[in-house]
């Protein structure tokens, strides 16, 4: 096994064709084919799978290119610095759902560490992509959360991508709106007052099965939805519609505004916050760092 063919199993990956990545590799595609099929047999790994259609990656596949692509990476960051005598930047990302608290502490650590000698990234996504992101090494932490629905589900999701999750924080549930909203002024709301108002879900994609979904009380026969795919649009449709969205209660006015509020569910239903990892990575100083500005929003849960 070598970098080279390291290098080019990637290269298929992104392409999702062989003549793709023969012309982008500039090698011919017979010899392409040939080095891929010889890692594989070394690694006795099916890296990809061959049909008619043309090709995709098996689970063990995309597994495997999660580590190739450390190793690759690893690779040019020593040959940048050892080599071209260049500068390195050290790198940190992370993916999570659709928390603004998780973007503001995330806000607070760049601050902190300043972006001349470190290159960040913070990807908000749907739940699957979360969990995708942090098994094949695109992120170090994911941030999402586990309640007694889908706890289950996620955790035997997470042992058979090599995952673990830590719990930060344990919220009651709570109704996001606009603070013009008829039920704004309520201190408590039940379930049924909500009836005539859109609840408002965050649309999962392919992966659209109740157990990831990001809102709890998936399951809830609501009588008016709608999915939408991003924060603003979602801010939008509460303004506009005088929509509403299940969450963890903890507001960063700095970033979403002063014009919503949370107001308590009448409903007995806990979520629990917390962050995910590979089972072989100990976290670098700068996720340590990250999530010390998580946890600075325990005393922001409210009760």
């Amino acid at each position: 096994m070598t970098l080279t063919q390291l290098k080019y199993a990637i290269t298929v990956a992104e392409c999702g064709s062989m003549n793709e990545a023969a012309k982008e590799l500039f090698i011919s595609q017979p010899s392409l084919s040939s080095s891929i099929k010889d890692l594989e047999t070394e690694t006795g790994v099916q890296i990809f799978r061959r049909t008619n259609r043309g090709i995709s990656l098996t689970p063990q596949g995309e597994e495997f290119l999660g580590y190739a692509r450390q190793v690759v990476e690893q690779y040019e960051l020593m040959e940048t610095k050892y080599i071209d005598k260049s500068e390195v930047k050290k790198k940190f990302s992370v993916s999570m759902q659709h928390y603004t608290f998780a973007v503001n502490a995330f806000i607070e650590m760049v601050k902190q560490f300043g972006m001349d000698e470190y290159e960040f990234a913070v990807r908000e996504e749907k739940t699957y992509e979360v969990i995708e992101d942090v098994r094949d090494f695109r992120s170090e932490i994911g941030i999402l959360y586990v309640n007694d629905f889908n706890r289950r589900v996620l955790d035997k999701l997470f042992a058979e991508y090599g995952l673990e999750f830590t719990p930060l924080m344990e919220c009651g549930i709570y109704v996001y709106m606009r603070k013009g909203h008829p039920l704004a002024g309520k201190d408590i709301i039940r379930i049924e007052e909500l009836e005539e108002y859109p609840c408002l879900s965050f649309e999962q994609g392919i992966n659209n099965s109740f157990y990831y979904a990001e809102e709890v009380l998936s399951t809830y026969e609501y009588k008016r939805l709608i999915k939408a795919n991003d924060r603003a649009t979602l801010l939008n449709l509460m303004v506009g519609l005088n929509g509403y969205t299940l969450c963890s209660g903890i507001i960063c006015e700095g970033l979403n505004g002063d014009e919503y509020c949370a107001v308590k569910l009448d409903s007995n239903e806990k979520m629990t916050i917390g962050y995910i990892k590979r089972k072989d990575v100990v976290i670098s100083p700068l996720g340590q760092k990250y999530l010390e500005e998580i946890g600075r929003y325990k005393d922001s849960v409210l009760d």
